[in-house]
């Protein structure tokens, strides 16, 4: 009998601890998304659009730190088709990624499973896709991810939590737009702004895209979701107090407008304080020489009257922009995702282990426009980069570091076509220079990390600059603009094991070779670094038959 009791003490307590595993295990969530064509009139003109579950923009996806997003993907296009999901780090899992290094496309008529965390990230990002033009034409949505209960943020619960998409239009479609790159010519400058999907006619008709009470807080997530063009953000006659910037908590300071590059969010706190009636949200093109303008509709509950016509004005020039940029600085003293102070991390005492400066060019290749990063113009090879490393096929796919991390200005100015691969050391401590001798404003974004954003200045960068960085409360963000004839310097980590994209934002630019893959190695094929292929991942190119294999180990 003594031994039965026993025996059933110890099944009770594994099977505690079972039911605890469980538990406290992150919560999954699943979606399934149908990918599709449609007909929309963002600026009143019907054209195709790329449409998720009969959405335009697609859904918003809502989720916790640490939660565990399962999205399956049908693609229902007549086209390969991927989706990213820009400013998700994806710790050890470069598989999830959605560009066309790291996965195999989804082919027209299948699906494909993402599964991937915001493991120990909060904040606004966005996703879109990767393959073709097809961005131009939707399939873009706003990605938020909340604080745990547990995890106080700087800022009282809002009444509600409203995505704002802004972005570039054109009426062209996506396949017209393709083509015109394809024959090496430019797209162009776009027809129109958008917020949400729609452009606004102004005239009073228009319905609110969200409501107010009086006297009630609102968190609004602004991101610029486009294709090319940096937009301007304002409301009539209200202020927006900044409190997050792409995953990090900053200190709060009330802006009138914001400017928000491509690939780029915002997280404000807007306070309905003001007379209740309607009031328009202002999005506008900023440094072309002919502005575009939108507006969408804010509507105080029980409110009487339409917003006025006269629109709050645009500031004017870069250095005004700049001026803003200087203005953020890192929450030393906020929670982040983890309970401890996001301050905590002293990146400003750390040494250096390698300097690598990009440097953005055009130029023509074979009577055809092309942009490069240090002389070299990227092209994706059939077989993704991270498939062929994996498989150990590189050698046959692509080299490692054909570009030097300080070019000369020969090497820049002769442009290769290539797969473009930096080889990065686990865990080194690197400085990134984005120089940018063209007239035109770059956005630069990094896949896999949030990097701190120590400077953005006039002129050509030299080690004697970083006597001005921000070596104390630069924000870690993972998206940073550089003004034309200007350079901008970011520091980070490399202890994301995959293979990460660095591109250029701006779409035109990155389909034409503006982009590059930082490739950070496990030193010991460990478990602990990064996670073996998963069983679901597609593979295709010189990988399509080989078996799957599993070279990560230990834990």
């Amino acid at each position: 009998m003594k031994g039965g009791v026993k025996l059933w003490a110890v099944c009770l307590y594994l099977a505690t601890v079972t039911v605890m595993m469980v538990q406290a295990e992150d919560p999954y969530f699943h979606h399934v998304w149908n990918v599709t064509y449609g007909t929309a009139s963002p600026l009143g003109v019907p054209q195709q659009v790329i449409l998720i579950n009969g959405q335009f923009p697609g859904p918003n996806l809502n989720s916790t730190s640490n939660n565990n997003i399962i999205v399956n993907v049908f693609n229902n296009l007549d086209e390969p088709f991927l989706l990213t999901w820009n400013g998700i780090q994806h710790r050890k899992n470069s598989w999830q990624a959605g560009t066309a290094g790291t996965m195999c496309p989804i082919p027209p008529g299948t699906n494909f499973t993402y599964h991937f965390q915001p493991k120990d990230q909060i904040g606004s990002y966005f996703y879109y896709p990767t393959t073709a033009m097809h961005r131009a034409a939707g399939a873009f949505g706003g990605l938020r991810v909340n604080s745990r209960l547990l995890i106080p943020v700087p800022y009282a619960d809002p009444e509600d939590d409203y995505t704002v998409l802004i972005n570039d239009w054109y009426t062209k479609s996506h396949t017209q737009l393709k083509n015109f790159l394809d024959s090496g010519r430019t797209i162009g400058r776009p027809d129109g702004i958008l917020i949400n999907g729609k452009a606004g006619k102004g005239d009073g008709s228009d319905q609110p895209l969200f409501t107010l009470k009086q006297g009630k807080t609102y968190r609004i997530r602004i991101c610029n979701v486009g294709l090319k063009a940096s937009l301007n953000f304002r409301i009539q006659k209200h202020k927006m107090k900044l409190v997050e910037m792409e995953g990090s908590h900053v200190l709060q300071n009330d802006y009138d407008s914001l400017d928000v590059h491509v690939g780029q969010c915002f997280g404000v706190i807007l306070t309905a304080n003001q007379e209740p009636k309607d009031y328009y949200m202002v999005a506008s093109t900023r440094f072309l020489k002919n502005a575009l303008t939108t507006t969408g509709l804010l509507r105080y509950e029980g409110g009487k009257g339409l917003a006025s016509s006269q629109l709050p004005a645009a500031p004017v020039g870069w250095a005004w922009s700049l001026n803003q940029f200087r203005s953020f600085r890192w929450n030393l003293t906020a929670s982040a995702a983890r309970p401890n102070p996001q301050g905590s991390y002293h990146y400003g005492k750390i040494n250096i282990t390698r300097t690598i400066k990009l440097v953005n060019t055009q130029g023509k290749v074979d009577s055809k426009l092309r942009y490069a990063l240090n002389g070299v113009s990227h092209i994706d090879p059939e077989t993704p980069l991270k498939l062929a490393e994996y498989f150990g096929v590189a050698d046959n796919v692509f080299k490692y570091d054909s570009i030097s991390d300080n070019p000369t200005s020969d090497q820049i100015k002769n442009i290769k076509i290539e797969p473009n691969v930096l080889n990065i050391t686990h865990r080194n401590f690197i400085e990134v220079v984005f120089e940018n001798h063209e007239r035109s404003v770059q956005s630069w974004h990094l896949d896999g990390y949030s990097f701190f954003a120590v400077a953005v200045e006039p002129g050509t960068w030299t080690p004697e600059k970083r006597k001005n960085y921000n070596l104390l409360d630069a924000v870690s963000r993972h998206t940073i603009q550089v003004y034309p004839k200007c350079w901008a310097a970011i520091l980070l980590t490399f202890d994301n094991c995959g293979m990460w994209n660095i591109r250029s934002e701006n779409s035109e630019r990155r389909y034409l070779g503006q982009q590059l893959y930082a490739s950070v190695l496990s030193p010991e094929k460990s478990l602990r670094d990064e996670y073996n292929m998963p069983e679901s991942s597609l593979q295709c190119g010189l990988v399509k038959d080989k078996p799957k294999i599993n070279p990560y180990a230990g834990a």
